[in-house]
C-alpha cells in the first residue's frame, strides 16, 4: 500500500492539534512504524524526527475523513437522510444473563455478555476495553482483555477518554488472532481508517467492532478531583457507580447525589465538539443506554454484528427483545444524532 508521502508537521500537528481537534485516540502513535511519535495526554508529540511516511496522515480519525468513503466501505453504500442515526440491520434491547455482569454492568450489561459469550465460544481470544486505573477511580486505560474475568472487571461505562488503540500492541506481541474492539465513535472510525489504509498487520486482529455511543468525553481532573471531590466531598474511592440518566448520578454507599448536566459542561473535551456521530455510525454494533433502566439499546449494523448478536442471543446469555415499542429511547437516539451533526455544522 502506497501513501501520500506527508509530514506529520503538514498534516496532523497543523490541520488536527493545533485547529483543537484531537481526541488523544493514539491511533497516530500506535501505527508509526518508525517510532517517532509518543502518547501524551493532550496530544501526540514527536520524539524523533518524522521519516514522512504518511500513515499517520491516513489514520487519524480527523485529518481529511470523508463519510462517504467509510460508509461505502464498511456497507457498499451511503447513509440515506432518513436513516438518522447510520445504516443498520437490525434494533433491540438487550440486558445479560448472568447475575455477575448485572451487578457490575452500567445498564443492561449486553456489552460484556457479548464479549463473554464470544469468548466463552472461541469466537474471539481477547477484547480490547477501557480497563481501571487502580490509582484514580474510573479513569480509565486502554486493556487487552483475555479472560472472563478480566472482561468482567472492566464492565461498566467510564466518561473520560481512554487510547484503547494504543492496547492493539499488546494484542499483536500475545498474537491473539481474533480480537473484539470496544471504543467510541472516532475510535472506530480510526479503525476504519486503518482497514481503508491497508494496514493489514495492525487490523488482522481486529474481527468485531462494538462502538459506544457518546456524547462527549470529560476531563478527569476537572470534573472528579476539582469538582465531585473538591467541590462536593465526595470521596472518589467512595463511588461504586457513576451514569447519566438526564444528569450524572454518582452512587455511593452513602446514596445517589444528582449533578446538573449544565453543571459538568465545563469539563467536558473541546475536542469532542469536533465530532458529528453520536451512535458509532460505523461499527458492527452500537450499544448504549438511551435513558433505559437495566437494558442496552443495541443497533446492529452490519453481518459480523449479526453474527456477534445472534450467537449470544442463541446461547441464552443476553435476553432480547425488538426495540420498536421503545418509543422514548428511539426518540432520544435521533434527538442526540441530530444535536451532534448540527454541534458539527458549526465549527
Amino acid at each position: 500500500m502506497s501513501f501520500n508521502k506527508i509530514s506529520f508537521e503538514e498534516s496532523l500537528a497543523t490541520d488536527v492539534i493545533a485547529a483543537g481537534k484531537c481526541v488523544d485516540c493514539g491511533t497516530c502513535v500506535a501505527v508509526c512504524p518508525f517510532g517517532c511519535l509518543e502518547y501524551a495526554v493532550e496530544a501526540p508529540r514527536l520524539i524523533k524526527e518524522c521519516k514522512v511516511c504518511g500513515i499517520c496522515a491516513q489514520t487519524c480519525p480527523h485529518y481529511k475523513w470523508s463519510w462517504s468513503k467509510a460508509e461505502n466501505f464498511v456497507f457498499g453504500r451511503e447513509r440515506k437522510p432518513e436513516e438518522e442515526f447510520g445504516i443498520h440491520r437490525r434494533l433491540a434491547v438487550a440486558h445479560a444473563k448472568d447475575e455477575r455482569i448485572l451487578k457490575s454492568c452500567q445498564d443492561g450489561g449486553a456489552t460484556t455478555a457479548l464479549l463473554s459469550s464470544a469468548l466463552a465460544s472461541g469466537a474471539i481470544d481477547g477484547a480490547i476495553v477501557a480497563g481501571n486505573n487502580r490509582e484514580k477511580p474510573f479513569c480509565p486505560i486502554p486493556k487487552l482483555a483475555t479472560t472472563n474475568d478480566e472482561i468482567l472487571e472492566c464492565a461498566g461505562t467510564k466518561y473520560f477518554y481512554s487510547p484503547n488503540l494504543l492496547a492493539l500492541s499488546e494484542a499483536l506481541k500475545q498474537k491473539k488472532g481474533s480480537v473484539a474492539f470496544v471504543g467510541t465513535p472516532c475510535q472506530i472510525r480510526a479503525v476504519r481508517k486503518m482497514q481503508m489504509a491497508g494496514l493489514k498487520r495492525h487490523v488482522a486482529p481486529l474481527k468485531y467492532l462494538i462502538g459506544l455511543m457518546c456524547s462527549e468525553c470529560f476531563m478527569y481532573e476537572g470534573l472528579m478531583e476539582n469538582h465531585v471531590r473538591g467541590r462536593l466531598g465526595i470521596e472518589l474511592g467512595s463511588i461504586r457507580k457513576m451514569n447519566i440518566k438526564g444528569k450524572m448520578l454518582i452512587t455511593t454507599d452513602a446514596g445517589v447525589t444528582a449533578i446538573p448536566l449544565a453543571e459538568i459542561k465545563q469539563y467536558a473535551r473541546k475536542s469532542c465538539s469536533f465530532c458529528d456521530d453520536f451512535s458509532s455510525e460505523l461499527a458492527d454494533i452500537s450499544v448504549g443506554g438511551l435513558g433505559l433502566d437495566g437494558w442496552t439499546f443495541a443497533i446492529v449494523r452490519t453481518e459480523k454484528g449479526e453474527e456477534l448478536f445472534s450467537n449470544a442471543e442463541k446461547a441464552g446469555i443476553v435476553k432480547v427483545r425488538d426495540a420498536s415499542e421503545e418509543t422514548f429511547a428511539l426518540s432520544l437516539l435521533q434527538k442526540l444524532s441530530k444535536k451532534k451533526r448540527q454541534i458539527f455544522s458549526t465549527h
